[in-house]
C-alpha cells in the first residue's frame, strides 16, 4: 500500500488547511506536516481554530498531524526514509500531474496562496507538477488543486 504524506508550507487559510486535512483523511493520506505560518486545529495557545475545524469536519481526530518548523530538515528526514518529494506548484519544469510516474512513499509540498511554494523548496523536490488548466484564470484554489490531485496520485 502506498504511503503518503502531505506538507502544507505556510498555507496562510485556516480554511484551506481543514479542508486540505479533510481530503487528505478521505484519500486515505498517512499524515499532515504544517510548517511556517499554516493554521491547525489549535492555535499555539491551545485554542480551537474554529475555521480550521468547520472545514476538516473532524477529519483532524483521524489523520497524524504534526506541526513542523524547518521544512529543511523536515524534507532531509522524509528523503531518508525514502519518500519521493513531490511539488505540486505551477513552474516551467513541471510536469502534467497524470503523468507522474513515483515510488511507494511520496510527500506531496503544497505552498502559499499567493506566493506559492519558495525556489529554495523546490530545488529540494524530486519531481514538480502541476494540473493543466483550461480557462483564463491561471491557478487554481489550493484545497481543491490537493484535492485534484491527491485522489489521482493516491489510486
Amino acid at each position: 500500500m502506498r504511503r503518503i504524506a502531505v506538507i502544507l508550507l505556510n498555507v496562510r487559510s485556516a480554511e484551506n488547511a481543514g479542508a486540505i486535512c479533510r481530503t487528505a483523511e478521505c484519500a486515505g493520506v498517512n499524515g499532515a506536516y504544517l510548517v511556517g505560518i499554516t493554521p491547525g486545529p489549535t492555535d499555539r495557545f491551545g485554542r480551537e481554530v474554529r475555521a480550521f475545524r468547520k472545514a476538516s469536519l473532524g477529519a483532524e481526530k483521524n489523520l497524524k498531524i504534526e506541526r513542523v518548523k524547518n521544512i529543511g530538515l523536515l524534507l532531509k528526514k522524509l528523503k531518508k526514509e525514502q519518500f519521493e518529494i513531490i511539488a505540486l506548484e505551477q513552474n516551467k519544469k513541471a510536469i502534467d500531474y497524470r503523468k507522474l510516474k513515483t515510488n511507494n512513499k511520496l510527500a506531496l509540498i503544497l505552498g502559499n496562496e499567493v506566493t506559492g511554494i519558495p525556489k529554495n523548496v523546490l530545488r529540494k523536490a524530486d519531481k514538480i507538477i502541476e494540473i493543466p488548466l483550461r480557462g483564463k484564470k491561471e491557478s487554481l484554489n489550493v484545497s481543491v488543486a490537493f484535492g485534484v490531485a491527491i485522489f489521482r496520485l493516491s489510486g
